[in-house]
């Protein structure tokens, strides 16, 4: 069973975890929020530098808080995409020199499969088939899981992602930055059913709806008019236009979720990413899934957002089969859920 040590700097978060097998030994994150809240998002340039001063000393925590040392450790891996490309290069840099230095086997990791792995993290038993909801800052998207590296997406959104929408509606009633845990906070407080607003629905050329993908654009904007028309009269309803938009997002993601679980027959929808910390989400997706006998799987908190457990937990798996990376990896911005077998060239599909 292999112990990975692993970097992930793919966004504003800088965070080095190790994992042997499914069990975290260690993980520590050093969180950029309060860096960025003044500009209202995130800045690359800057998440990159701060990524730079603080994964040195975040790997010898992960070391001491594990007990162990680099004899212990049988490969070292990072995020390598999607994700800022900058913000990339620090970890993967980190990441190969430790390889290099330490003469251990480099694993690139793609950031979409360790939040997949995220939930391996407290299901250890977990196997595939089994459906992912993916639902965060960059991605929102439904994925059946295979096996270890075999994804196949089977709706995505086709504009804004779910926490990207959080994000910019949280701007528009001026609650700041991140958006997500300010709604679901407010959403507490509010009439979820106070303002009707689109769900958003995706058309195909014949002119039908296609069941499992997303559009959250229509929402935002919905959401802009209604901020302007209260602007004109009277007071904002800033709890009740919050638990308006949230209840219309859980609602949208839950009845995808379901009906793509139904029709592909799989009985286990594992959430991770951001907004999988949504309590609205949780609550009404169980609720939803228990009628039809669906088991939800959701990671706890610390392991929804970004983290680099989950980039462990992936790569020990990966390291189990016996796939590495090669030492030339760069980092980029986009790659297909479906391309991760493309880090670890040499392997023949056929084999696993």
């Amino acid at each position: 069973m292999a112990t990975v040590l692993a970097i992930e700097t793919s966004c504003d978060e800088t965070g080095v975890a190790i994992v042997k097998n499914r069990k975290v030994c260690s993980n520590v994150v050093a969180s950029q929020i309060a860096i960025h809240q003044e500009f209202g998002g995130v800045v690359p340039e800057i998440a990159s530098r701060h990524h730079l001063e603080a994964v040195n000393l975040l790997i010898d925590q992960a070391l001491g808080q594990a007990g162990l040392t680099w004899t212990d450790i049988d490969g070292i891996a990072a995020t390598c995409a999607p994700g800022l490309v900058g913000a990339l290069l620090i970890g993967i840099t980190a990441a190969k020199t430790l390889a290099l230095l330490h003469h251990k086997p480099f694993l690139g990791v793609h950031h979409l499969e360790g939040h997949i792995y995220a939930t391996y993290l407290t299901q250890p038993d977990l196997e595939p088939p089994f459906l992912c909801l993916l639902v965060s800052g960059g991605h929102t998207s439904l994925i059946r899981v295979l096996d270890c590296g075999i994804y196949e997406t089977l709706g995505q959104t086709r504009d804004d992602a779910a926490g990207e929408a959080f994000d910019k509606v949280a701007r528009l009633l001026n609650l700041g930055y991140p958006g997500g845990p300010i709604i679901d906070k407010l959403a507490t407080q509010g009439n979820p059913q106070a303002f009707p607003l689109p769900e958003g629905k995706i058309s195909r050329p014949d002119g039908s709806y296609h069941p499992y993908d997303s559009s959250f654009s229509g929402l935002k904007t919905a959401v802009l008019r209604l901020v302007q028309k209260f602007e004109r009269s009277q007071e904002l309803p800033v709890n009740d236009i919050a638990a308006s938009f949230q209840q219309t997002v859980v609602n949208s993601l839950t009845k995808r979720a379901i009906a793509c679980a139904l029709d592909y027959g799989l009985n286990t929808i594992a959430v991770g990413g951001g907004v999988a910390a949504n309590s609205g989400l949780r609550h009404y997706l169980q609720e939803a899934a228990s009628q039809h006998n669906i088991q939800v799987l959701f990671p706890p908190l610390k392991y929804c957002t970004d983290n680099a457990a989950m980039i462990a937990c992936a790569a020990c798996d990966h390291l189990n089969r016996g796939h590495t990376s090669s030492l030339t990896l760069g980092a980029t911005s986009r790659l297909k859920i479906e391309e991760v077998m493309q880090l670890y060239p040499g392997i023949n599909l056929e084999d696993n």
